[in-house]
């Protein structure tokens, strides 16, 4: 049986492997692939119709995982999602609809934001734990490292174009506790079912712990 949720998403892991599920099947093996690589904490997208299904096979198969569901943009997912398994929640952005689906599922949640405003208008609401998205295309870590001082109390899990050789830098800063990231998920390997790959890939990323405190 699968422990309670979280108590936040940025405790579980300094990467989330952001997985896209095309065929359900794939679901099972590759979430033990990640564990095994010591990524537990799996963000599994609703962007195709089979995300639901592999979210519950995950939940269902695979207890040392930790499986939440990403791309949730409307109060029915948060429900279903929950429903299927997932364990935390993650938006690429938020309404004040959402925000409040999201408080009254239960779970862990991390709301997208990009810009500023969208920070404060947060914390305001008792929110300090955030996804900035897209990371890269939205400003790096050289906007991340601005919003630090003036905004100390929010920590963000940036996602959105970060690759093996940005990680690190992203880890380093103060108010950065995780990164989300599909690196470790080549598609051509996961075609392929290629597990050992995907594992080999995984264990790499999970390194990136070193030095670094998650909060």
């Amino acid at each position: 049986m699968a422990s309670p949720p979280p108590a936040s998403v940025l405790d579980l892991a300094p990467v989330v492997p952001v997985v896209v599920v095309e065929d359900a099947v794939d679901a099972v093996p590759l979430a033990r692939a990640l564990v095994a690589g010591g990524l537990p904490a799996i963000e599994v997208t609703l962007r195709t119709p089979t995300a639901l299904e592999a979210i519950r096979g995950i939940a269902g198969r695979v207890p040392e995982a930790v499986v939440g569901a990403g791309t949730v943009i409307s109060p029915g997912q948060v429900t279903d999602a929950v429903a299927a398994g997932a364990r935390f929640l993650v938006s690429p952005g938020w309404t004040d609809v959402l925000l409040e689906a999201m408080r009254a599922s239960d779970v862990p949640f991390l709301p997208g934001v990009s810009t500023t405003s969208e920070v404060v208008a947060l914390l305001e609401r008792g929110v300090r734990e955030m996804k900035f998205f897209p990371a890269e295309a939205a400003g790096g870590t050289a906007y991340l490292r601005s919003l630090a001082g003036p905004l100390p109390q929010a920590r963000f899990c940036p996602t959105g174009g970060i690759g093996p050789a940005s990680a690190p830098d992203y880890l380093a800063l103060p108010n950065v506790a995780c990164v989300g990231g599909s690196w470790m998920l080549p598609r051509e390997a996961v075609a392929a079912r290629d597990w050992g790959r995907v594992e080999a890939l995984a264990r790499e990323a999970a390194a990136f712990s070193a030095g670094v405190t998650c909060r």
